[in-house]
């Protein structure tokens, strides 16, 4: 399975002053994201985290090699929306995919195109198990 994950529109998602270090930010997610990724179990997910604009000093390297694929999207206002999409139209199987974001445009763009959407809301309670 494979997760495309809209990363500013997750960040967002939660006014804990992300804004203040957007670098920070970006290398938080993608190490919660990280902990969805176990190559050694049969049913490997993959996870693709696209951010809006080019990368910052600091935040997470998109040549990394880590588990979780990092993508920029320079080009404005949503960009990375326009680059998931593109991401979801090159795929053999959309039925294998989901999309992580709340932004009901780009929802309907690619449920319209076969994958699933979960909102952030929902993807956050997978990243972050429930207090003890």
């Amino acid at each position: 399975m494979l997760w495309l994950v809209d990363g500013m529109n997750v960040i967002g998602s939660r006014p804990d002053g992300w804004w203040r270090d957007r670098a920070a930010a970006q290398r938080r997610l993608v190490a919660e994201l990280s902990g969805l990724v176990d190559p050694a179990r049969p049913d490997a997910v993959t996870v693709t985290v696209v951010f809006d604009g080019r990368p910052a000093a600091g935040g997470p390297d998109p040549g990394s090699g880590a588990p979780v694929r990092v993508v920029f999207a320079p080009g404005g206002p949503d960009a990375a929306d326009h680059v998931i999409v593109e991401m979801v139209a090159a795929l053999g199987d959309p039925s294998s995919a989901v999309v992580v974001t709340s932004d009901a445009g780009l929802a309907r763009r690619v449920r319209g195109a076969g994958v699933s959407v979960v909102g952030v809301r929902a993807f956050r309670s997978v990243l972050e198990p429930p207090p003890a």
